[in-house]
């Protein structure tokens, strides 16, 4: 099988980029990564070389080439079904799609106000959560809750074992830790264990070591 790149953007601010990195390092996905800082002189001119979306992350096997986070995941769950990168039952992968997708087209309110940012320290957001962020916040805890009810029974996560629902949530998590918006016991022991990941501390190491600055995602 040929080898994989993977082209992404800083990995301290980019949430699409780190559900994709973070899903290939849990499931044992060999990859090379080209970073692509953000917001830099020669940002548009080198994403450019790889989409025409104008958007990372981009996956390269061969001569496919894969763009936006869920469809890489998707790509790479057919390529690899001995992986179980979706649940194995047919009803746990219909809900795991479902909330996976209700995190890739939503919460918008929550992405505006609390920007990824790994290198923030962790504190509230000094102008507050709007009744809109809250909304969100209190849906994907519904989400949580009823994802771990009906199939979290083998173990931390959303549905037992990592899948890609996690990978899709797991930028949300790093919000709700940087911002230290308050969740219930069950969705900080979720968080706990997504931060615990190896590719989770190898992202944020990683981010930690960048020098590159978006000031539009440095909020107080």
């Amino acid at each position: 099988m040929a080898n994989f790149t993977l082209a992404i953007a800083n990995k301290n601010y980019s949430s699409w980029s780190l559900r994709a990195w973070m899903a290939m390092r849990e499931f044992d996905i060999p990859f090379a990564e080209e970073v692509i800082p953000l917001d830099v002189a020669q940002t548009k001119t080198k994403i450019a070389r790889h989409s025409g979306a104008g958007r990372l992350p981009v996956l390269h096997h061969g001569e496919v080439r894969v763009w936006e986070s869920l469809a890489i995941l998707e790509y790479l769950a057919e390529l690899f079904p001995g992986k179980a990168m979706w649940p194995k039952s047919r009803a746990a992968r219909a809900m795991a799609r479902a909330v996976a997708n209700e995190m890739h087209a939503g919460f918008q309110a929550l992405r505006n106000a609390c920007p990824m940012n790994l290198r923030r320290p962790h504190r509230p957001l000094a102008a507050g959560l709007s009744e809109e962020v809250l909304a969100n916040v209190a849906r994907i805890e519904r989400l949580w809750k009823d994802c771990r009810a009906a199939y979290g029974k083998g173990g931390p996560f959303l549905f037992g074992k990592f899948t890609i629902a996690d990978a899709m949530y797991a930028p949300v998590v790093t919000r709700f830790e940087t911002y230290v918006i308050p969740v219930s016991r069950a969705s900080r022991d979720y968080m706990d264990a997504l931060i615990a990941t190896q590719s989770f501390r190898d992202w944020k190491e990683g981010a930690a070591k960048e020098k590159w600055i978006i000031a539009a995602d440095e909020v107080a």
